[in-house]
């Protein structure tokens, strides 16, 4: 049976693969909204509970540890149980989650309901499926990735305005409780449909041409694990700045909260075309190089922000922003692929999409300090930028060591 009849055979690259992919999409855009939702409330809880930015932006904070945390949790899950189980339990936390926190009476309430539940439940809706949608492609794996990934931001380009919406029109506890028992409705069927594991792995070759060794790094497993999880803080404090703060920077600048969440969701559905191109790309030029293009044009585009604050000029850069940043969190994932046994795939992706997720947190946080310490957002935006540049110098760092493949005579 020669090698496209196995893969067919086994399910990899199959029409079956991509119907799975249409699945992992839908259950990523659905559980996305824990991320979001508290980011659109952000103003709201902070006159809700009458405590400064900082304080508001904790609630935040504690939901991207824990859903870093969470995704280590649920991904060695899924390398052990499949993907099932992480997703019918994520399901039923985050529903309790956001029905906890809609009758919280207190700060601390709502952000432990908000960021332990909520963030554990919304864990299992990314880096799990990130690592479970790599094991059925190999051509196009990529691109499948990015697709996965790209529910993520699907997630914060529809719920930002709904969210909005309905803390205006409803309040922001009966939409929280709303979001709650939607998200069970929805998600607990979904999980149904991954039921069928991964096929077997062939460790000879994961994604690469048969004819060549694979292409390594010349450092320890341990060190380039560490390197990719400082890397994923450094470039996830700069991409925070604007995508937890844009709503509340809007408002302080007089446009009002709603123009904020417009462009975040602007900025999060570019993101998604963002993806998808930076997909097509790393399938081309490997995962390490899609990241450095991705951070370098991440810190020009972060850059543009401190000179201008006109509200054309938010928009505009908004949308460059989307348009740069969105496939910087994939490439983790796709060099986990290149470099690591696919076995650990769920463990390994988990890790550094935590690391990345703590750097979302601790630049959210960061970024509310900076504002209450300065008054003004601009340094919290320059801060932004030298993160980012940590995280330029570690992928040319690794670029540096990577050593090319060897190809390998053919067996006659």
């Amino acid at each position: 049976m020669n090698g496209s009849a196995t893969q067919s055979v086994a399910g990899i690259d199959s029409g079956y693969a991509w119907m799975r992919l249409v699945s992992a999409v839908a259950l990523s855009t659905t559980g996305g909204v824990g991320m979001w939702a508290v980011v659109v409330a952000l103003p709201t809880i902070q006159a809700a509970f009458g405590v400064a930015r900082a304080g508001a932006s904790l609630p935040y904070t504690l939901t991207m540890v824990c859903f870093g945390l969470g995704g280590i949790a649920m991904g060695r899950l899924t390398d052990r149980f499949g993907i099932v189980i992480p997703v019918a339990l994520g399901s039923v936390t985050l529903c309790t989650g956001f029905v906890t926190a809609s009758h919280a009476e207190s700060l601390t309430a709502f952000a432990l309901a908000q960021g332990i539940l909520v963030g554990f439940g919304a864990s299992a809706t990314f880096a799990p499926l990130l690592a479970d949608t790599s094991h059925w492609f190999v051509r196009r794996r990529g691109i499948a990735v990015a697709v996965v990934a790209s529910g993520n931001y699907l997630a914060g380009t529809l719920w930002p305005p709904v969210v909005q919406h309905f803390i205006g029109t409803a309040g922001w506890r009966a939409t929280y409780l709303g979001i709650g028992v939607f998200c069970v409705l929805v998600m607990a069927p979904l999980a149904w449909t991954l039921r069928r594991r991964p096929p077997p792995h062939d460790e000879s070759d994961p994604n690469r041409p048969s004819q060549s060794q694979p292409a390594r790094i010349a450092v320890r497993p341990v060190v380039l694990q560490g390197a990719l999880i400082v890397a994923g803080v450094g470039c996830c404090v700069a991409m925070s700045m604007p995508q937890v703060h844009i709503v509340a920077y809007c408002g302080d600048l007089g446009y009002g909260p709603a123009r904020g969440a417009q462009m975040l969701s602007l900025m999060l559905g570019l993101g998604i075309v963002s993806r998808l191109t930076f997909g097509w790309i790393s399938d081309r030029i490997g995962g390490l190089r899609t990241l450095l293009l991705g951070s370098s044009l991440q810190a020009l585009a972060l850059l543009m922000f401190v000179p201008f604050r006109g509200l054309v000029s938010l928009y505009l850069i908004s949308a460059m922003f989307g348009l740069f940043q969105g496939g910087i969190v994939p490439s983790y994932a796709i060099i986990i692929r290149e470099y690591f046994s696919p076995r650990e795939a769920g463990a390994r992706v988990g890790a550094v999409i935590t690391a990345t997720l703590f750097g979302m947190a601790l630049g959210g946080w960061m970024s509310g300090a900076i504002f209450d310490l300065t008054g003004s957002y601009r340094a919290a935006f320059v801060n932004g930028v030298a993160w980012n540049l940590l995280n330029l110098a570690i992928v040319v760092w690794l670029l540096r060591r990577r050593v090319a493949p060897v190809p390998v005579p053919a067996v006659t």
